[in-house]
């Protein structure tokens, strides 16, 4: 991050990070918020991609829907970001030293209107990115790997679960408890999948 540049739109608050048992009904919301993102955008939607804990059958996880979307320039979001606005989702971060990256929420975001989440209940993170982003092939390996590795899976659970008990943390602390394991999961990953 360049000296003195913040990525929050939206500066998150301290909030208790909540842990539940896997959801056999993630992967349905995660296709019904796919489908009104793919009707919203259209051909501007070039990939819409469930990710993170919840894209991961038996791993415990915060109940935030993570999707990937893959657009053409995540830069110029006059071209994509007032259809997801209009479905509900609230820009949080822009950090274009990142890959372009831009993080929208809906159902939980600071300022997110009430009601208007795309699917009733649920929240979600959608990552927007460019197509030459390599984070989107790291978060396709990584969910890809817990998915067939139960050891790990295992693993990556109790971290969570772990870095979870700090009450009135922010989301970005909990996150840093969990990189160790993660970095440890990633080189598993990646070696399995042919990265050298």
């Amino acid at each position: 991050m360049p000296a003195g540049a913040s990525p929050w739109v939206v500066e998150p608050a301290p909030s208790a990070i909540e842990i539940v048992a896997y959801d056999p009904r993630w992967p349905e919301h995660a296709d019904a918020l796919r489908h009104r993102i793919t009707d919203a955008l259209g051909t501007r939607a070039i990939r819409v991609e469930h990710v993170g804990s919840t894209s991961v059958p038996g791993l415990a996880a915060k109940p935030v829907i993570d999707l990937d979307l893959t657009v053409a320039d995540p830069a110029d979001e006059r071209v994509w970001l007032p259809r997801l606005e209009a479905l509900g989702f609230v820009l949080t971060v822009r950090e274009p030293w990142w890959h372009e990256h831009r993080l929208l929420q809906a159902g939980k975001a600071p300022g997110h209107r009430k009601g208007a989440s795309p699917v009733s209940g649920v929240a979600a993170n959608l990552h927007v990115f460019g197509p030459d982003s390599p984070e989107l092939v790291k978060h396709v390996v990584f969910r890809d790997w817990l998915r067939v590795d139960a050891a790990d899976r295992e693993r990556y659970g109790d971290m969570k679960r772990e870095a979870a008990q700090h009450p009135g943390q922010l989301v970005m602390d909990y996150n840093a408890r969990k990189q160790a394991v993660i970095l440890e999961i990633y080189q598993r990953a990646f070696e399995a999948a042919g990265f050298r």
